[in-house]
């Protein structure tokens, strides 16, 4: 087990370690560890990034990590280790795919596809660019600060203000104190916010790719909440990813600040989707992501 005198940050790389990997025929076995979210489940983005890295000690060096899809099958016990099974389904000239099923005492609660490209191909290249006149995350408020007044109150604002490794900063007011009325009643869901991880690390461009899944997800849902005007702390509240795509454009340094553009645009039958682009501070577009998320409500007369 990990130290308890290291960072959030340091103790995120452990977990995503995995264990000692374990081969048969076309499939190689990994175990790994659980951590603390405050849902009391096991958290998808951790399980997902860990999935990127199991499936990437199969797959030569020269090639990293250009998309996942994951479908989240059932609740993880945080209590519990995670085997992670990779299959290999090709190696081809310049692209490597993986299956990875993710499975407790209870059955999978992950099944996702990795794909690995090699390094450096030419091609096309463009991107849509930032938006202009973007805050400057400094001149922002940090999550942690502005979770510690309610870190007795809200397990939820105490793991943004003790736990969590990445720092938050938000555009607009975080969701998770309070309903946007505004984006309610304009029926929007846009959000703007820059996020890093705190601390230094010496990780390969793979980890950092994985970091930035593992951070991601803490945000994804929030755009519908914004639009439906709700918040975490909703009243019989209850939600859980469904699935999560994600696809990686340029190298990144999640220790680094990078803004997250984020949208709904639609829900309906109890299911809401939201999108991401990642641009770094520079402006270069990093990476997208897309997930669905079930978000159900108590109706009330």
């Amino acid at each position: 087990m990990a130290s308890d005198t290291k960072t959030p940050l340091q103790r995120i790389v452990d977990v995503l370690k995995l264990g000692e990997p374990s081969q048969y025929r076309d499939h190689t076995y990994i175990n790994g560890e659980s951590m603390y979210f405050p849902t009391g489940r096991v958290y998808g983005g951790q399980v997902i990034s860990q999935s990127l890295i199991a499936a990437s000690k199969t797959v030569p060096e020269d090639r990293l990590p250009h998309s996942i899809h994951g479908y989240f099958i059932a609740p993880g016990d945080i209590h519990q280790d995670l085997l992670f099974d990779v299959e290999n389904l090709r190696d081809g000239h310049s692209f490597s795919a993986r299956r990875v099923n993710v499975t407790q005492s209870q059955g999978s609660i992950l099944t996702a596809i990795a794909s690995f490209q090699t390094k450096d191909q030419p091609g096309v290249e463009y991107f849509d660019p930032m938006p202009a006149d973007v805050p400057d995350p400094e001149s922002l408020p940090s999550s942690v600060d502005l979770m510690k007044p309610y870190a007795d109150q809200s397990d939820y604002a105490k793991y943004y203000a003790t736990t969590s490794p990445f720092d938050i900063r938000y555009i607009s007011s975080p969701i998770v104190l309070g309903p946007d009325e505004e984006s309610h009643r304009l029926d929007t869901g846009k959000q703007m916010l820059w996020m890093r991880a705190m601390g230094e690390i010496e990780v390969s461009q793979t980890f950092h790719r994985a970091l930035l899944a593992l951070g991601c997800d803490q945000v994804m849902l929030e755009p519908i909440l914004r639009r439906a005007g709700l918040t975490l702390l909703t009243p019989g509240i209850s939600f859980a990813s469904i699935d999560h795509s994600m696809w990686w454009y340029r190298d990144i340094d999640v220790t680094k600040w990078h803004l997250y553009v984020q949208d709904t645009p639609t829900a309906a039958h109890g299911r809401g989707l939201s999108s991401a682009k990642v641009y770094s501070q520079e402006g270069d577009l990093v990476a997208c992501m897309v997930q669905e998320a079930m978000i159900r409500v108590p109706q009330t007369d």
